[in-house]
């Protein structure tokens, strides 16, 4: 078989020859019990550069010794890109969340061999589903492997826009001592009301992150939580978005883009929220407005917002969200830190060994099987 993966680039100064830390910690289950991704071998050393393209997910040993052949690039874009080339007649495309290859129902119609899309990470929204349904292709996501490294990145970026951290910093990067000018934007988290929309493994942990901050936490989702969870978290339930965000100081987005949260946060529902609320976003940029994100921090409705996630990806050079005011952007990299890349990578692997063996892909991370959305792409996507 033929496998097509389209990782993000090299480092610019090359692969490192080494690396901050000589370990990782050792993770056996994620906090819902679900273990951690169990390959029967890794031809890497957890806590090395994996997510980019001479990392190669640690995976060309494992194909080439079982006579597969793996292709590896970051050139994903246009008619003429290295993945449109090597489309055709792939097998397998194995793709990211933070460099995606957009699957969309025109390039699987180019694609006759396609029988499996794998995301390394979690959402496979760059997957046109429908068109995966109608052509029978499994589509499949390493479930938790970086819901923790996300709900952590959340939280950093909720504190640094609230504490206006990142232009304090920049003072001081200038040579300044301005602290009038530091805190002139800058307020505690302790007290604020801060709401999830959505409260899955990634907005759950999140608010669990929260509870020490003496914040008040609000939350919506298709699925209610468990009582006795909304007990132990002082959790107010919201019956929809529009609902919550009246009462919110900072409101986080955690859910899946599908048709029904596309644009969600648009200038309406912003109109709803406070005047000087924050907004995270680091689920997919689709689901806000690009503009009214723009004008709603050029009006003040919104004190800042902050996220790592762009359409497209990568951002054009001109993308308004780079240089619009009170801003915290990031490329997406808040579910690929060298600890999460070792458990996707193994997913990815573990997914290929099911796969190859004709074994069943664990329940947990199929999105499509059989020509329906099956497993965590039942409870999360519409098509």
């Amino acid at each position: 078989m033929k496998i097509l993966c389209v990782l993000y680039d090299d480092p610019i100064n090359g692969y490192p020859p080494s690396y901050a830390r000589d370990s990782i910690p050792v993770i056996r289950k994620y906090p819902d019990g679900q273990t951690v991704p169990n390959p029967e071998r890794i031809d890497f050393r957890p806590g090395e550069l994996l997510g980019c393209v001479s990392g190669e997910l640690g995976l060309r040993r494992f194909l080439e010794e079982r006579g597969h052949s793996l292709v590896v690039t970051s050139d994903k874009d246009g008619p003429d890109s290295r993945f449109e080339q090597e489309l055709p007649d792939s097998d397998v495309v194995i793709s990211q969340p933070f460099w995606p290859a957009y699957l969309t129902r025109e390039r699987i119609a180019r694609a006759p061999k396609l029988k499996l899309a794998i995301t390394a990470g979690i959402g496979s929204d760059h997957v046109d589903l429908r068109a995966a349904v109608e052509r029978n292709i499994t589509v499949a996501e390493v479930t938790f492997s970086n819901s923790i490294s996300v709900a952590e990145h959340v939280v950093m970026m909720i504190l640094s826009l609230v504490r206006n951290y990142l232009p304090s910093h920049d003072w001081v990067r200038r040579g300044g001592w301005n602290i009038a000018d530091c805190v002139e934007r800058a307020y505690d988290l302790e007290g604020m009301q801060v709401g999830t929309v959505a409260a899955g493994r990634i907005g759950l942990a999140v608010l669990r992150r929260l509870k020490p901050f003496e914040v008040g936490l609000h939350y919506t989702d298709r699925h209610r939580l468990p009582p006795q969870v909304e007990e132990e978290l002082g959790l107010t339930f919201h019956p929809d978005a529009a609902a919550m965000v009246p009462h919110c100081d900072v409101v986080t987005i955690n859910c899946p883009l599908h048709p029904e949260t596309e644009h969600l946060f648009d200038d309406a529902l912003l109109a709803r929220m406070k005047r000087g609320t924050y907004l995270i976003n680091t689920a997919r940029a689709k689901i806000c407005d690009r503009d009214a994100i723009v004008r709603a921090l050029e009006s003040g409705r919104l004190a800042g917002y902050a996220g790592d996630v762009w359409f497209p990806q990568p951002a054009p050079k001109d993308h308004p969200w780079r240089t619009m005011p009170h801003e915290g952007m990031t490329p997406h990299i808040s579910g690929s830190t060298l600890s999460a890349q070792a458990r996707y990578a193994a997913g990815v692997r573990e997914i290929l060994e099911c796969w190859f063996a004709g074994r069943p892909i664990r329940k947990e991370y199929l999105v499509v099987e059989g020509g329906k959305l099956a497993g965590v792409g039942a409870s999360s996507y519409s098509v």
